[in-house]
């Protein structure tokens, strides 16, 4: 099965937000080893869900990128639990609203691309029942 242009970004993305996340857990690691955290335990448990998150995110493109709609799930949930971290950002008294856009930007496309992937997928799915139908 031949992937379309669409979903291919979508996988893009998603794998571009892996890199990310794995740029942040480098991060996490040199504030470790420079004895920059309060707790180590904590600071390593971060450091280990940081890049679980990222491997998740990095097969969702994988996936995605084969065709599997199970790419595409994960994905949106992906993208929905970055969006309630923005929409947290504008709760509380530290509110700031160019942290939230800066953080809910990226996850919007990243829905987008995944629903329109969705949507091709879907419509690639119905052509190839059509396809055997007429057989």
């Amino acid at each position: 099965m031949r992937t379309t242009r669409v979903e291919r970004m979508a996988a893009g993305w998603l794998a571009l937000e892996a890199t990310g996340v794995l740029a942040l857990a480098v991060w996490e690691l040199i504030a470790l080893v420079r004895g920059d955290s309060g707790s180590a335990a904590s600071s390593i448990a971060l450091l280990a869900l940081t890049v679980i998150g990222a491997a998740a995110l990095a097969g969702f493109a994988v996936a995605v990128w084969r065709g599997a709609s199970a790419g595409r799930s994960g994905g949106i949930v992906a993208q929905l639990l970055v969006l309630s971290i923005a929409l947290g950002t504008l709760t509380g008294e530290g509110a700031d609203i160019r942290l939230a856009a800066t953080i809910a930007v990226p996850a919007i496309v990243g829905v987008i691309l995944l629903i329109a992937a969705a949507r091709v997928a879907g419509r690639r799915a119905r052509g190839a029942a059509d396809a055997a139908d007429e057989v």
